[in-house]
This record gives C-alpha cells, sequence and structure tokens, in this order.
C-alpha cells in the first residue's frame, strides 16, 4: 500500500491546476481555425499513444468484460461530450468564466447522488449547493446577455462530468485508472473517426477533418492532448498520496490559474456580478468540501448535515 506523502500529492495536484486550464486556453486559442470533432480526435488519439506503452511497459490489468465494459464505453461516451461542450463553450466564453461555471458540477454530483444513488445528504448541503448554483448564475448572466445560448454550454459540460464521475465510481475498484483511460483513449478514437469520416464527407464543419498546414499549428493540436492526458495522470497520482479530503479543496484553484491564463494570453477578466459569481462558488464548493469530511469522520454515530 502507498504510504501517504501529502506535499508530494498537494504538488501534483497543483500540477493538474496549471495544466488543465493551460490546455483549455489551446483549445481555445485552435478552436477558431480547427474543427471541434478534429480537436476531440486528436484529444483522445495522444491519450491513447501516451498511455498504452505506459500500461504495456508496467504491466497494467487492461481487458474489461461484461458490465466494466458497458460502463467505460458510456464512460467514454460521456467524456466525448463534455469536452467537446467544453471546448465548445471556449469559442465563446472568457477561459476563467467557462471554468469557474463547470464547477457547478460537485453541486450537481451531490445531488445525484442523492436522488440516483440514495446517498445520505443533509440540508445545510443541499443549502450549500442552492447557494453554490446561485453565483454560477451569477457568472453565466453577463455572458448570456452577450452570446446568448452558448453561455449554458459549461452547465452542460458540468451535468455530463457530474455523470461521468458517478459512472467512473461504479467501476473504479475494479480497473486500473490508468489502463482505464488509456483504453478510454482508444474506445473515443474508434467512435469519433466513423462521425468525422461522415461529416467530412457531408462538408460538416465542425465534423469535418481539415488538418493543420503548419508545424506549429500541429504542435499545438498535439499539446492540448498531451496536457489533458498528464493532467489527468497528474490528479490520479495525487490520490495515490495524499487524501481525497486533502486535494478536494485545492482543485478550486483552477478558477484562479484560469483567470490568469485567461488574461495573459486573451485579456479577459470576469467583469463584477461575475467575480463576485465565482467567490460564491468556490465559497459553497469549499463548504460543501468541508460538511462531507465532517461527517464522514461522523457517519457512524451522527446525522449528515
Amino acid at each position: 500500500m502507498t504510504q501517504d506523502r501529502p506535499v508530494l500529492g498537494i504538488v501534483l495536484m497543483l500540477g493538474f491546476c496549471v495544466l488543465a486550464p493551460l490546455g483549455d486556453a489551446m483549445a481555445k486559442l485552435l478552436g477558431e481555425t480547427t474543427p471541434l470533432g478534429l480537436l476531440v480526435l486528436v484529444r483522445f488519439a495522444v491519450q491513447a499513444l501516451i498511455l498504452i506503452p505506459l500500461v504495456a511497459a508496467t504491466g497494467r490489468p487492461w481487458k474489461m468484460h461484461g458490465r466494466v465494459l458497458r460502463l467505460a464505453v458510456i464512460r467514454t461516451v460521456l467524456h466525448i461530450i463534455g469536452l467537446s461542450a467544453m471546448f465548445s463553450a471556449l469559442q465563446y466564453l472568457p477561459l476563467a468564466d467557462a471554468v469557474a461555471i463547470a464547477f457547478v458540477m460537485p453541486f450537481i454530483m451531490l445531488i445525484l447522488g442523492k436522488f440516483v444513488l440514495n446517498e445520505e445528504v443533509g440540508p445545510r448541503r443541499l443549502m450549500a449547493c442552492v447557494v453554490g448554483f446561485a453565483g454560477t448564475l451569477l457568472v453565466i448572466q453577463p455572458s448570456f446577455s452577450q452570446v446568448g445560448a452558448p453561455a449554458l454550454l459549461p452547465l452542460i459540460v458540468a451535468v455530463v462530468f457530474a455523470l461521468f464521475m458517478l459512472v467512473t465510481r461504479q467501476i473504479a475498484k475494479e480497473t486500473d485508472p490508468v489502463s482505464l483511460q488509456a483504453v478510454s483513449g482508444v474506445m473515443a478514437t474508434v467512435l469519433l473517426l466513423p462521425f468525422l469520416t461522415i461529416g467530412s464527407a457531408a462538408d460538416i464543419w465542425e465534423l469535418s477533418v481539415i488538418l493543420p498546414t503548419d508545424v506549429t499549428h500541429w504542435l499545438m493540436l498535439l499539446t492540448i492532448g498531451a496536457l489533458g492526458t498528464v493532467a489527468h495522470l497528474l490528479m490520479t497520482w495525487s490520490l495515490r498520496y495524499a487524501p481525497s479530503a486533502t486535494l478536494a479543496p485545492m482543485q478550486y484553484l483552477e478558477i484562479p490559474v484560469a483567470t490568469l491564463i485567461g488574461w495573459l494570453i486573451f485579456r479577459d477578466l470576469p467583469n463584477g456580478f461575475a467575480a463576485l459569481g465565482i467567490g460564491i462558488t468556490i465559497a459553497a464548493g469549499l463548504y460543501v468540501i468541508l460538511r462531507e469530511r465532517a461527517s464522514a469522520r461522523s457517519a457512524p454515530t451522527q446525522t449528515p448535515a
């Protein structure tokens, strides 16, 4: 069993919080000239190319059957939809706004856990969900007034990735996380290729295969896949060295990092309403995490709050 090394776990999580929004920023840059389908395809293809040799070299188990295989396919489809919605949202919204709105996911997971998995969730955590969602609406409001319905795309991202996490939870103990991501990369590539083939034949821009014509464009496209893959590995490995209760609050550092990257690259900053909403969302999310930690400690003797 791996010994806890919280400092290493925190450093790895910090790496995730930097690489994830950096990959989103590059997707935002390329999304102006690269079809969405190609962006998503390369993201998963690079994931497979990086992780398959790692799985082979380390002798990790990768074969899946029956229920686990079915859930892995569902998980992959959700991942494709979630990434597609996020990359689409980035074409309309500032980076920080898109990331902050997507952080409504923990609240959605809590509600799904209560009503789908019959997990016990007390009134104070439900109230925190309401407050966090209200904060998210403050972030959405100025963007919605400017771009309309596309401002809601990060909400789709949040719902899809909440379902993605719930499916992952169902098979986490029966699969190796690195192998699962490697297999998912292959599955996604196989699933996407027919859609891009049909899309190119039908001259549908979003599903067309229009390859880059310069080396810089190619490097950026491949880097998106590498950043997404490495970021996920950093998060996975961080959980090996530090408890989730320690690392969960740190994930909210992704929002200020996204704000900084958005300002440096695009000169975008959240306006007053959005900044207030981001603050409320972070505060509500941290409260939910703290209540989860407190409830876990007192679960045998107390009612969850």
